[in-house]
């Protein structure tokens, strides 16, 4: 496994379990892979639950980071490279559903085993983008953003060490949203839940519904009460989402 990229936090000793399915789990934008310690907590070790760990946050703060989707997909497939072959899906929320998305993407043109299912949260379906599309230009924008959004992360923005910590990641992670240009292309093969709560102000539930239209395979769509950030204290719930569609039981 490329443990600078992957993460496991499923058990004390934080080793592989044998057989099962594998979930990789994809953070939002200004997250880190330890955004899915309490879901990897639930899930193991019926599922082998493993989080992606973007650089210029966390352990590996010091690396710059990446401002570009689907560079993130290119590196993240090439890190899956290195772990066994056992049947996998992937969960992705706001940003980290379109970094899972091309991934995915990435891995089919690539023609290795794709995953056995999309989990997509709180993230509207891609669509073609204008050539003028806004983008955020200043560390204020940013801020604006993450505050509109809410979250637990939120108190984050009134602590001016954290953020200056924090902001290199939030930067380039906004940049890279702002910077996506979604290529049409073939459907993926496999199925797709999306998730979204019913009162995001990023991801209308329409839009995020339209994520059906990227597959040829079966989808559905999961909506629970919420903004952005509906899946916070939800951890249960979104573990039976997951279960039920994977097919285990924990």
């Amino acid at each position: 496994m490329d443990i600078a990229w992957l993460r496991r936090f499923g058990g004390v000793a934080q080793k592989e379990p044998e057989g099962g399915v594998r979930l990789v789990c994809f953070p939002h934008a200004g997250g880190a892979a330890s955004s899915y310690v309490p879901l990897s907590r639930l899930l193991s070790p019926a599922v082998d639950v493993l989080a992606v760990q973007y650089p210029g946050r966390q352990d590996r703060h010091r690396e710059r980071p990446i401002e570009s989707v689907t560079r993130l997909a290119e590196l993240v497939a090439d890190a899956l490279d290195t772990v066994d072959d056992r049947p996998y899906a992937f969960f992705g929320h706001s940003m980290g559903a379109v970094v899972a998305y091309e991934t995915a993407r990435t891995l089919s043109a690539r023609s290795a085993p794709g995953p056995l299912r999309l989990f997509l949260s709180g993230r509207a379906a891609p669509e073609p983008r204008p050539q003028d599309a806004d983008r955020m230009t200043s560390d204020a924008d940013v801020i604006a953003a993450i505050r509109m959004l809410g979250g637990t992360g939120v108190g984050v923005l009134d602590d001016p060490e954290l953020m200056e910590m924090a902001l290199p990641a939030l930067r380039a992670d906004y940049r890279a949203i702002g910077s996506y240009a979604w290529e049409p292309g073939p459907p993926l093969d496999c199925p797709i839940t999306a998730l979204v709560g019913d009162a995001d102000p990023v991801a209308p539930v329409a839009r995020v519904a339209a994520w059906s239209g990227f597959t040829d395979a079966d989808s559905d769509l999961r909506v629970f009460p919420g903004g952005h950030f509906y899946l916070d204290g939800r951890t249960e719930e979104i573990g039976d989402v997951i279960t039920a569609a994977l097919g285990v039981r924990v």
